[in-house]
């Protein structure tokens, strides 16, 4: 799952310190009154743009995954919390120079985590039995950590927590909402497959069937497995918002069919689209319980895109989905 997306290169770069325009000697020089030289003197130091900033001892962490923060200058009094998960072969720090969140962040006032996996291979787990439990270990566990640490250390509002990721990233989006439906409000995941999809249990961490779009369960069966993640749990459930292209040679576009089966099951909506459209040329967008734009389930096909997700204007999109563009 070797991705890079579209839109790299064409995002923020963090800010450095702001130089002052010009020196209290060269003022002098250049014979400023003394008043005027009193004044500059007294000016206030510009602050030091956000930066992407790497955090130690944030929680437990069973499988040593790195995190890093981008906390945006205007943060907002009781921010939203947005976790950004990379693709194998990625980390936090690619995921975040790669993709528009930060520069969303800007905008609307929320911190971005972007944990990053250390194993061979920089995939997320989201195979073992461990992975695939509420509080079982691995990654998961990690990275929710991430968002407790974020609450505590930014005050940051916990009804506001949402997930987004691309390939491993989308896997493990999948992954914490069933882990984690008490935790997450909604996730956005671009190209991934089903919760429970990739699961093994000889200790790989790749599964040829899924990735190849061979695994077909009814939507009741994949419900359940989400749901059999957190035995015992009766609160809501997260929104769901699924991208993938028709053309994806890594994970296979009938894993798009079958995240829909899955989440509108988990969520108790009809499998059948109360709104269809195309938002852009090559997208076709389905929402399923509700046409608007935080409807329990959208899904968004990309006409002759392959693993490549998300490109140029599709993480704004999710922010939609997520309320975080409101207000």
């Amino acid at each position: 799952m070797n991705h890079t997306p579209a839109s790299a290169g064409t995002t923020r770069i963090p800010g450095r310190r702001r130089r002052t325009p010009r020196s209290m000697a060269a003022a002098l020089l250049g014979g400023v009154l003394p008043l005027l030289a009193s004044l500059f003197l007294l000016a206030p130091t510009p602050a030091a743009a956000a930066s992407l900033t790497e955090v130690t001892g944030f929680g437990t962490n069973p499988s040593n995954l790195r995190m890093y923060e981008y906390v945006p200058d205007n943060v907002a009094a009781r921010p939203a919390v947005l976790v950004a998960v990379h693709y194998c072969t990625g980390s936090g720090p690619a995921f975040y120079s790669g993709t528009e969140f930060a520069s969303l962040a800007d905008r609307y006032g929320f911190i971005v985590i972007y944990p990053s996996a250390t194993r061979s291979g920089a995939c997320f787990d989201v195979s073992s039995p461990q992975a695939l439990r509420h509080d079982g270990g691995s990654d998961p566990v990690g990275i929710v950590s991430m968002v407790r640490y974020a609450q505590q250390r930014h005050n940051a509002d916990p009804n506001r927590v949402y997930v987004t990721g691309a390939s491993s990233g989308a896997m493990m989006t999948n992954v914490l909402l069933g882990d984690y439906p008490d935790v997450f409000k909604a996730g956005a995941a671009f190209a991934g497959v089903p919760f429970g999809c990739f699961a093994t249990t000889d200790g790989s961490g790749w599964n040829s069937a899924c990735a190849n779009g061979t695994i077909t369960k009814t939507p009741q069966a994949w419900g359940d497995l989400a749901r059999g993640a957190y035995p015992g749990y009766q609160g809501a459930r997260p929104r769901m918002q699924l991208w993938h292209g028709t053309d994806d040679g890594t994970l296979r576009y009938p894993n798009f069919g079958e995240e829909i089966k899955q989440w509108t099951n988990v969520l108790g909506v009809s499998q059948t689209p109360v709104l269809t459209d195309r938002p852009q040329p090559t997208w076709t967008r389905t929402r399923y319980g509700a046409t608007g734009n935080q409807a329990p389930v959208e899904a968004i096909s990309v006409q002759g895109t392959g693993h490549s997700l998300p490109a140029a204007g599709m993480a704004a999109r999710a922010i939609t989905f997520f309320g975080l563009d409101a207000g």
